[in-house]
């Protein structure tokens, strides 16, 4: 969550996520290059997502994810590829990557992280050209112009709280303010061609082509330990609510389609210039540790009620469980809590939905002056419940909660609305990010002493083993390097 938000939802309509499931279909033709057109409209929306995603990383990593990125982009055929392409390593907590039009190919460093040699990394940004060269935003383009696309967690909300109306609808796009859903998904057969032509790339710049199963592997693999650390049961959906819902469909086929080719993978090169690289939350756009959300920046601290789990976008915090769903963000506030209050329902409700609180009544929390308002909506043959709960941190910032449940299910998140507090700058100055940190295994060590070192206080094993791409039966050997995730500096 940075330190503004806004009302406003972002004009991503022709935008394109990439690592999304996929089924089957051919290889396009040769493309053509980057027309001055495509370049424009990649230019466009590139500032959006870079706000969108927490910016740019910036440091050497950086660098060498741009350069990976350029030469695999040398293979698409697209003339003058090195310079038509813009490649940025994004400053994101999530494990995502897509493209836009124009050529701009963007990753995030959770996935960079994720990822265990350069040949992987090839192999992500190249699927990404393979958007490019395709045209494959183009082509959704006119889809998208005629329904909006609501993401996963429009659809989750919509679907398992609200039922499938225009309500539900409605209010779901704004909670999606901000959630860093609202892109484009690109088709099955897209995504599979995407793969195809990742596979293709990698095998000409000379990189081992099995790197783009084994990268989807870890993908599969992050998503079942969230769900699993999330309690919950369904691992198709990550925990960052993202749109590339089962990787693990397009692993035998990326691996099947890659054969037995042999070629170079860059591991311990790879993993040198990760080293020291951002994981996980970003203490200036806040942190989730367990049910706990910590914003040192913003001096705030709220706790998640129980059995519900958290996901920290760069403009909001959305707060996830199967009896109802919220969201923390703040808006354009000039003093006036009850106004403040009634402009979120307001912006709840959308332009074909009018939205108010049936009153809004004023209290304390934790010293903060307070003021929330409900709205009991219709929804077919059943009704949920709508709150906002906002307070004042000063004259001209404040911050809120907003709220969806079954009627009568409101009160599952009164814990959460009572545990918002102003923290000290002690408690500011305590949170230290996490790291990546690679390390050479040495005689004696095991997966259980190197994970003891993971800066967690559960699951370290498994995470261990997630990140560093170790099943169950792999042992470690002396030599090899292996990722942690430690706490910096």
């Amino acid at each position: 969550m940075a330190t503004m938000k806004t009302f406003a939802l972002a004009s991503t309509a022709t935008l394109s996520l990439a690592l999304t499931a996929c089924m089957g279909g051919e290889i396009p033709s040769a493309s053509a290059p980057i027309t001055q057109q495509e370049a424009a409209q990649g230019a466009e929306f590139h500032p959006q997502l870079l706000q969108e995603f927490g910016g740019t990383y910036q440091g050497p990593q950086a660098a060498y994810v741009e350069s990976v990125g350029k030469n695999i982009a040398v293979q698409s055929g697209l003339g003058n590829a090195r310079s038509s392409f813009t490649v940025s390593l994004l400053n994101s907590s999530v494990n995502n990557a897509f493209a836009v039009p124009g050529g701009y190919i963007y990753s995030t460093r959770q996935l960079v992280a994720l990822m265990n040699n350069e040949a992987e990394l090839a192999g992500v940004l190249g699927h990404e050209v393979g958007h490019v060269a395709a045209r494959h935003s183009q082509r959704r383009q006119s889809a998208a112009q005629q329904n909006q696309i609501l993401g996963v967690l429009g659809a989750v909300i919509s679907g398992a709280v609200l039922g499938d109306s225009q309500i539900g609808n409605t209010l779901s796009r704004g909670f999606l303010q901000g959630s860093q859903l609202l892109t484009l998904r690109f088709s099955r057969k897209q995504e599979l061609q995407a793969d195809d032509l990742g596979i293709e790339y990698l095998t000409k710049a000379g990189y081992d082509p099995r790197a783009m199963s084994t990268v989807l592997a870890s993908l599969a693999a992050q998503n079942s330990l969230d769900a699993q650390l999330q309690g919950r049961g369904n691992a198709s959906i990550p925990a960052w609510a993202s749109t590339h819902p089962d990787p693990a469909s397009r692993v035998r086929t990326a691996l099947e389609k890659a054969g037995a080719g042999t070629g170079t993978t860059n591991r311990d090169t790879f993993l040198t210039r990760i080293d020291g690289m951002l994981y996980g939350d970003d203490p200036k756009q806040g942190v989730i540790e367990g049910n706990r959300f910590i914003h040192p920046d913003l001096r705030l601290s709220f706790t998640a009620p129980q059995g519900f789990y958290m996901v920290n976008g760069t403009r909001a915090v959305s707060i996830n469980g199967q009896s109802g769903k919220a969201q923390m963000s703040m808006g354009p506030y000039n003093g006036n809590l009850d106004s403040y209050v009634r402009s979120v329902f307001t912006a709840l409700g959308g332009e074909q939905q009018q939205l108010a609180p049936t009153s809004v009544q004023r209290t304390t929390t934790n010293g903060l002056p307070t003021a929330f308002g409900s709205a009991r909506v219709n929804n077919g043959n059943s009704q949920v419940d709508i709150v906002v709960y906002a307070y004042e941190f000063s004259n001209n910032q404040a911050f809120h909660f907003a709220t969806i449940s079954p009627a009568g299910r409101s009160s599952t998140f009164d814990p959460m609305f009572r545990s918002m507090r102003r923290i000290s700058q002690s408690e500011a100055n305590a949170i230290v990010p996490r790291v990546i940190d690679v390390v050479t295994v040495r005689r004696g060590d095991t997966i259980q002493s190197l994970s003891n070192r993971m800066a967690y206080d559960t699951g370290k094993v498994e995470r261990f083993r997630v990140l560093n791409a170790l099943g169950t039966n792999d042992q470690l050997q002396a030599g090899q390097k292996v990722k942690l995730v430690v706490r910096g500096r």
